[in-house]
């Protein structure tokens, strides 16, 4: 057997073993949960700091508010002076926008599909498009009907030459002499007709939407917390993929019901392909090129919309043209991030 080296002690005491090593253990057991308890509070203090800048100092948020702000205060009395805030939309959250698709000029809304009485550019004739312009009318009022904290918007420019009715505006007049919206004469603050307006400034699909919510901001004061848009059924990829995602809107609260002509709509579809889909998956604020000229043939009066003024919470956002990476969204601060 082999001498054990002199600096091994062969003494051996279990007590004061057993007890030396549990001091140790202790000691090492301390020092590590004070690790932690330090790195837990120095992370919390790292993400409270975080948010509070985020929250307080970002520059563009400061930017927004001051803006926001400014501008508010700035409107002109004259145009203040003539709305009343009373409260009574202040438990409006749900904005319905159906989307015009040509003039409604007729007296008489029992002859509504007569295609004498409409608007129509040539490839709107024939095939059942006057009665499915209907139907979109009439979803949008059962919707508002049924949920009283629904505001029903008509959106749609004043696109014809041979006209000085807006889209909007005629689908609005067919809506309430077809007694959509409840009895006329109604002035109850929950009548249905008390929660529908005209947007009569879009020029195409995508300012239905965009401007639906600066109409709806200037009626209520507010922003809606959910969207329903009402159309037809080819259009439901353009709204739902590419005109939602622009504005940043949550897909959770994002609804589109699609209504068709009746019969084969296969043309139709192809159709919506190449002319909507296409050129706005290309260029996704429809600012460029074919689609920017399509506004501009639109528009014949040349008129302005107001909602730099009266929507300031959007204005960067309807100015939004990216060069280059036409599809780049924006990234600024937007009203329903923080909702």
């Amino acid at each position: 057997m082999l001498p054990a080296p002199s600096t091994y002690s062969r003494r051996y005491d279990r007590h004061s073993s057993t007890l030396i090593d549990w001091k140790f253990l202790v000691s090492r057991s301390r020092a590590t949960n004070l690790a932690v308890i330090g790195l837990s509070a120095t992370l919390i203090l790292s993400v409270l700091l975080n948010i509070r800048h985020l929250l307080f100092s970002n520059p563009s948020v400061q930017v927004w508010r001051k803006r926001i702000l400014a501008a508010e205060n700035h409107i002109p009395g004259s145009l203040t002076n003539t709305i009343t805030r009373d409260g009574t939309m202040s438990h409006i959250t749900h904005l319905v926008m159906v989307a015009g698709h040509a003039v409604w000029r007729g007296c008489d809304p029992a002859n509504r599909l007569d295609e004498g009485d409409w608007l129509l550019e040539e490839r709107q004739k024939g095939g059942g498009n006057v009665e499915a312009f209907f139907n979109h009318i009439k979803r949008g009022a059962e919707i508002i009907v049924a949920d009283p904290n629904s505001l029903l918007i008509f959106s749609g420019g004043q696109t014809r030459p041979s006209s000085l009715t807006t889209e909007a505006q005629s689908y609005h007049r067919l809506a309430i002499e077809s007694h959509l919206l409840g009895r006329p004469g109604l002035t109850n603050d929950t009548s249905p007709s008390n929660r529908v307006f005209s947007e009569n400034y879009a020029l195409d699909s995508y300012q239905n939407l965009l401007f639906s919510l600066a109409r709806f901001r200037e009626v209520t004061g507010s922003y809606p917390a959910r969207i329903t848009v009402v159309g037809f059924g080819m259009k439901k990829q353009r709204f739902e993929e590419l005109h939602r995602r622009a504005i940043r809107w949550p897909k959770q609260r994002f609804h589109y019901i699609g209504i068709d002509v009746k019969g084969d709509t296969s043309a139709s579809y192809q159709g919506e392909a190449v002319y909507g889909f296409t050129p706005y998956s290309r260029d996704i604020y429809g600012c460029h090129d074919e689609l920017l000229a399509k506004r501009r043939r639109r528009n014949p009066f040349h008129t302005f919309h107001p909602y730099h003024v009266s929507a300031p919470e959007m204005a960067d956002l309807i100015e939004w043209c990216p060069e280059g990476k036409r599809n780049m969204l924006f990234s600024g601060p937007l009203p329903w991030d923080y909702l």
